[in-house]
């Protein structure tokens, strides 16, 4: 099988289907079974002595059991080649959620400017953890900014940065990492220790892609205050690498986001993200997800290039 098409094909097939489909919420998929994995682990794992050590082991087995058995299973297809496609172009279809993201983000703005204000908060309180109960609309629309920002890194440009590092048993194995993170990651009492290493992990997976993806939002857009926001306010976040695409987006709508919000009962002071605090509106956050679709599609067009 030609190397570059082994996989150039899965990657264009993989990524149309994202845009046309988005999440398959009605077929499996290997996501959650991933979380029924880490659900399993944790509840027999997760307590006594060592919970550091034995989250560490849960986090190493389940994340190289995913990339061999994904790697097995598509050498053994590459025998037949048409089978193989079809496999590895639903595999990176699974791998990806740009269209869900943007869905997501625009169904909060719809909610918010056609059912008003406690429609928004409650659309918002699917897809971010702040609360939201007391959020004005501007902060809706804020938080709908820095969620299409983040997400961009590990929702897209992450996966498809390990797919392009090892194919798809490397993008699967990421997000069998992300969603580790995602689920037992938090600095609270029960996952403080036995979550640690997931948490830390996902922060060198994501270190490269979150700054690559900072610097593509801003290529994209052509803007110069981007660049210099990177730089200004990347390491301003709590995290390592959220703080960087946010700041590229603060830029390029030369808005502010961060400053305090509530996590899980309690007030956390964020650095702020831009100088401008403007109110932002849903013209910004179209923007946003077209700058999203824009990043995929270079990212990708440019690997491509490289290849052939």
């Amino acid at each position: 099988m030609n190397e570059h098409l082994d996989l150039i094909i899965p990657l264009l097939a993989g990524f149309a289907l994202d845009c046309l489909l988005g999440d398959p919420h009605s077929l499996p998929h290997p996501i959650r079974w991933f979380g029924k994995a880490i659900s399993v682990g944790e509840a027999k794992l997760n307590r006594g002595l060592n919970r550091k050590i034995k989250g560490a082991l849960l986090a190493f087995c389940l994340i190289f059991t995913t990339y061999f058995v994904f790697k097995l299973g598509l050498t053994i297809l590459s025998a037949y080649q048409n089978l193989y496609f079809v496999v590895s172009s639903i595999l990176v279809f699974y791998g990806l959620a740009n269209r869900s993201l943007i869905q997501e983000a625009l169904r909060v703005i719809l909610k918010l400017e056609k059912e008003g204000l406690e429609a928004g908060r409650q659309q918002l309180s699917m897809i971010v953890g702040r609360e939201t109960s007391q959020l004005n609309e501007n902060q809706i629309r804020t938080a709908v900014l820095e969620t299409l920002a983040e997400n961009l890194s590990d929702g897209v440009i992450a996966p498809l940065f390990f797919y392009f590092i090892g194919g798809v048993p490397a993008m699967l194995a990421y997000k069998m990492a992300n969603t580790l993170d995602s689920m037992i990651g938090y600095k609270n009492m029960r996952y403080k220790d036995f979550g640690f290493f997931a948490a830390k992990l996902d922060d060198v997976l994501n270190f490269i892609p979150a700054r690559l993806t900072a610097i593509l939002m801003a290529v994209v857009s052509f803007s110069f205050r981007a660049i210099r926001f990177i730089y200004k306010y990347g390491r301003k976040h709590s995290s390592p690498n959220a703080g960087y695409p946010e700041a590229a987006l603060a830029g390029i709508l030369n808005c502010r986001f961060g400053g305090p919000n509530r996590y899980h009962g309690k007030l956390v002071e964020k650095p702020f993200i831009g100088e401008n605090p403007r109110p932002v509106s849903a013209n910004d956050v179209y923007k946003a997800c077209l700058i999203n679709g824009t990043v995929s599609l270079v990212f990708i067009g440019v690997f491509i290039l490289w290849l052939v």
